[in-house]
């Protein structure tokens, strides 16, 4: 037993697993902790699949337990880890975004504006109803881009409130006229490509998420029309109710069956299929195709419930915003907005993980940070490379290509991931970043896990959900499942850890199971890392 023990001191690791047996009075709880593991892994419904595991004690500076750390696993909205606490990093905690409203010529005595308004978009992620009087951004366990689910909620309040108060400032200016166009300047980052979790719009101008959100609610027998509910109403988007009461317990069938482009820009869209008698209320979300078209026709809309006559330019029109910036001085500002500070918006991506702020966030490196012209996304890439770098990393463990964890490109090994954790966990920001995560049984996508678990509230980790639906077998295949973060276990000993499952198949009976099910597992790992503390 000696020398098997001496064996295991010395090189670590046996089998895939990494056992301390040398140092005293952990080899008992490691033991445990692998023997628990091993029980949770081995349910019928993994025998396809591939775990990644890795705990690191932050008290040691050492890893205490891995099964296959240094394999690459579809790591899905875990990635969203280092995408915003690179950002939180690079730009600051106290980072804000200024979006500006400009004039291009002057304004005479009788309040016409004579030349254009330009609200330059600025990449500020939170132009809606998140923001607070307290200067903190609202969130919901369930985001609203994560729509069609009983649980998915919109942030109470004016999903156009920034909107309504810039158009109440440049009123305040004394414009009642305005005799050039009404334009939205994007041309920050490139707009138009969709980010790959939610099928959300990319556009450095984000107005209510660059959503419509659409609630739509039974009638009160089947075969009656269902009653909607749309929020923001805007000029931008005509909903016309096709939408039928289903039978009770009838399969919801709710869809956008068409999307007709006006010559305006603007668009008509048909509500049809059928939700089911005595149900509750689900929330659809439209993604909104040009959120800088939708950004204009709001402001205009705006403007003219502030009494200002005001109009969008002709749809179709290119517009070369360079030539306007020499507009772009403070004589010239009539509105700004000033976001709250960047650490609000690293905690709504992370707690509800938000997939549209999180695939901007590489766009906004790139062009505030990086001031970027072209290959703007490199270049936000480039800036977050040579900050884990910086930070001693071993990068042939990491591989991303889009902020969210949506791409094909996106693998993490676990030991990456929790070193990456452990230089986290050692700076200034870290409160903050520890604190924007979801809390295990409690709020963000965490909030229905583990909720009974003595791990519930103890557990600050990030979760990553990616699966494709398996037609053969009428199954759906969860290709990458993940849970990564930090926690103090019961006899107070901290770690961060990082835990991946990939390519498990589960019936076809939606995200809900996935979470139970799969979920379900990473938070009894989880737990167990918090009870025995190995």
């Amino acid at each position: 037993m000696k020398r098997s023990t001496a064996r295991l001191c010395r090189h670590g690791i046996v089998a895939g697993v990494f056992l301390l047996l040398c140092i005293p009075g952990y080899a008992q709880s490691t033991a445990a902790f692998a023997a628990r593991v091993r029980r949770i892994i081995s349910q019928p419904v993994y025998r396809h699949a591939s775990f990644g595991i890795e705990v690191y004690s932050l008290d040691r500076n050492r890893v205490v337990y891995a099964k296959n750390p240094q394999q690459l696993f579809t790591p899905a909205s875990t990635t969203k880890l280092v995408t915003e606490g690179a950002a939180l990093e690079l730009l600051g905690a106290d980072f804000r975004f200024h979006t500006r409203v400009y004039r291009t010529g002057p304004i005479s005595p009788d309040g016409t504006l004579h030349g254009d308004l330009i609200l330059v978009a600025s990449g500020d992620p939170n132009l809606s109803g998140r923001i607070r009087p307290n200067g903190t951004l609202a969130w919901e366990n369930v985001d609203h881009c994560y729509d069609g689910s009983r649980y998915t909620k919109a942030v109470p309040g004016d999903p156009l409130l920034v909107i309504h108060e810039l158009a109440r400032k440049i009123a305040a200016r004394g414009i009642k006229r305005i005799d050039g166009q009404v334009l939205v300047d994007a041309s920050l980052f490139p707009e138009g490509k969709r980010e790959q979790g939610t099928d959300v719009v990319i556009s450095p101008i984000s107005l209510n998420d660059n959503l419509i959100d659409v609630t739509v609610t039974p009638g009160a027998q089947p075969g009656d029309p269902v009653h909607l509910h749309v929020s923001p109403v805007s000029a931008y988007a005509q909903f016309v109710n096709q939408a039928t009461t289903g039978a009770s317990g009838s399969e919801r069938t709710i869809n956008w069956s068409s999307d007709e482009k006006q010559l305006n820009g603007s668009h008509i869209v048909t509500v049809s299929g059928t939700l089911p008698a005595g149900g509750p209320s689900i929330l659809y979300s439209y993604r909104v195709p040009q959120p800088s078209r939708f950004a204009e026709m709001t402001l205009v809309q705006a403007l003219r419930n502030e009494g200002v006559e005001a109009d969008y330019a002709p749809y179709g029109v290119p517009v070369d915003f360079s030539l306007f910036r020499s507009d772009y001085t403070a004589a010239n500002l009539v509105a700004e907005h000033v976001s709250p500070p960047f650490s609000q918006e690293v905690k709504v991506t992370l707690k509800v993980s938000q997939n549209l702020h999180a695939s901007m966030t590489p766009y906004i490196l790139g062009a505030v940070l990086g001031h970027a012209r072209q290959h703007i996304l490199q270049a936000g890439f480039d800036l977050e490379h040579a900050f884990l770098e910086r930070a001693g990393l071993d990068l042939s463990g990491a591989s991303q290509s889009d902020g969210a964890g949506g791409s094909q490109a996106a693998f993490f090994t676990p030991d990456f991931m929790c070193h990456y954790l452990a230089f986290m966990a050692k700076q200034e920001n870290f409160p903050l970043f520890e604190r924007a995560l979801p809390i295990l049984g409690r709020d963000g996508t965490l909030w229905n896990i583990q909720v009974h678990s003595p791990a519930a509230g103890h557990v600050f980790a990030k979760t990553g959900t990616y699966y494709v639906e398996d037609r053969l077998n009428d199954n759906m295949l969860v290709t990458g499942k993940g849970l990564a973060g930090y926690m103090t276990s019961a006899n107070g000993r901290h770690y961060d850890f990082a835990l991946y499952v990939n390519r498990v198949s589960i019936p076809m009976s939606g995200l809900n199971d996935v979470e139970k099910t799969v979920g379900g597992t990473l938070g009894q790992i989880a737990t167990a890392i918090y009870e025995i503390g190995p």
